[in-house]
């Protein structure tokens, strides 16, 4: 058995840097880029769609958080599960491995159900939460949208669990190929579910579940061909001592996407707030406006941050393998080349919001909507997204810690950027400078956040020269 790791597993110690980062990055951004379309395509088509227009587009912002989630809880699973997996596998613990993959999936099928119990029982309270009541008809659009997309939830979850463990099994490509065909089911189905069928919120929900069940199908038929580990009865034998040690590396992308979570209902409940204030949205026609502009502006926003994620995290198993092995001087390689390669994906972004803010705006409708959808759109995109190049470094600084299994450093920088900063300066700023507030919180944050993160940089160059790796699996 230990022959077969070193035959499946041991490139990744010799590989060169770059061509490992190439291997596993690129499906893995691609993979998560595709996740993020399911929501992004389903509002494309929404705001494009005549009868639902930006009512639709604020009905999809509402619940697009909730739908986060549902996220977190996946990637904490399954991004732990991976690190872990594939720290065990650099060790050549390969008994920690497959039960471990095995009560991660437990786990993600017990707490998906659970979340869905409670989406369907406090379905009303949870969206006038996250702003639901901005007016009526986008309350009634959010409700129809959440309900069907509540009954896939625990197809999402499965699915984007078993993604991070799949490619620590060494097979990013699989990963990648399994989130396309469910993405590309869901970019089939929504014209015909909205334009020809005209089923309306239902059928971009519907669309989107379609899609998450194939790719769950997908998860199960690599279960049985895993390559580095083989499953058994007792791999799904609930053991606390690995679900703990395995959660554990996985709480920082936990608290990613859930701190997320929490400053989109501070923004939500902001935007609702200041919006009926403002002279223009405080008009019951317009009062859906800053609202869908904002969830739209987050949506290129996660499509940016996607990249970074699936960069860093594509390096996950690498950099655990390396450590697992004591070889420092690849993590450290990787390290410089990954923070290089985030900075320059803002830069490119940065440069996208700043002067072509109109053509992304008109992506999503704007033409059938009125001027102050588009003159509130523009602003939001220059303002919000101004240090994007900070962000991506922000995030890969985070998920680095957490691939070297220092997962409570990683856990508090996280809290802090997202929790700290990026809720509390949601409340605080537009007490201040109101609508405009909600726009100003994200740079604050990102400009505040760096500052720790470029000691906690510094610190771990320093670690990984000085000191011989230590594999964190106890």
């Amino acid at each position: 058995m230990e022959r077969k790791v070193q035959k499946t597993n041991s490139f990744l110690e010799t590989e060169s840097i770059g061509t490992l980062m190439c291997k596993y990055a690129i499906p893995c951004v691609i993979s998560l880029l595709v996740a993020a379309l399911y929501n992004i395509v389903d509002q494309i088509f929404i705001a494009n769609a005549s009868y639902l227009g930006s009512y639709g587009n604020a009905a999809n912002t509402v619940v697009f958080p909730l739908t986060v989630v549902a996220l977190s809880i996946a990637v904490m699973i399954g991004d732990g599960a991976c690190a872990f997996v594939s720290l065990s596998l650099g060790a050549n613990k390969l008994d920690d491995a497959h039960r471990s993959i095995g009560n991660a999936i437990v786990i993600c099928i017990g707490s998906s159900l659970v979340l869905t119990a409670i989406y369907l029982i406090f379905q009303d309270a949870i969206l006038t939460m996250f702003g639901g009541r901005v007016n009526a008809e986008t309350f009634a659009q959010a409700k129809e949208y959440f309900l069907w997309i509540t009954i896939g939830v625990p197809f999402y979850m499965f699915g984007q669990a078993l993604n991070p463990i799949i490619r620590s099994d060494g097979s990013p490509k699989f990963a990648m190929a399994s989130t396309l065909a469910g993405a590309a089911v869901n970019i089939v189905l929504d014209p015909l579910f909205i334009y020809v069928f005209h089923w309306g919120m239902m059928g971009a929900a519907l669309a989107t579940i379609l899609g998450q069940i194939l790719t769950a199908a997908l998860a199960v038929w690599y279960l049985f061909h895993l390559k580095a580990v083989k499953m058994h009865r007792t791999s799904f034998r609930l053991s606390f001592r690995l679900i703990r040690r395995f959660l554990a590396l996985g709480v920082c992308s936990f608290l990613a996407q859930i701190s997320l979570v929490a400053a989109m209902a501070a923004i939500n409940n902001m935007i609702q707030k200041y919006g009926m204030r403002d002279e223009i949205f405080g008009q019951a026609q317009y009062a859906q406006i800053p609202m869908a502009v904002v969830g739209i502006v987050m949506k290129f926003f996660q499509i940016v941050i996607s990249i970074s994620i699936g960069t860093a995290a594509g390096c996950i198993p690498i950099v655990g393998y390396n450590i697992g092995a004591k070889r420092n001087d690849r993590a450290l390689a990787l390290f410089k080349r990954l923070l290089i390669c985030e900075f320059l994906v803002g830069a490119i972004a940065l440069v996208i919001v700043e002067f072509f803010p109109r053509a992304l705006i008109s992506i999503f409708g704007a033409a059938n909507e009125s001027p102050y959808y588009t003159s509130f759109a523009v602003r939001a995109f220059r303002i919000y997204l101004c240090l994007m190049p900070l962000a991506c470094v922000n995030k890969a600084t985070f998920i680095y810690l957490q691939s070297l299994g220092k997962a409570m450093l990683s856990t508090l920088l996280s809290m802090v950027r997202e929790v700290v900063f990026g809720v509390g300066f949601a409340l605080l700023l537009p007490l201040f400078f109101a609508l405009d507030g909600v726009l100003y919180s994200m740079p604050v944050s990102d400009a505040l956040t760096f500052v720790i993160s470029a000691i906690a940089i510094v610190s771990t160059v320093r670690i990984l020269k000085a000191e011989p790796a230590q594999p964190k699996l106890s």
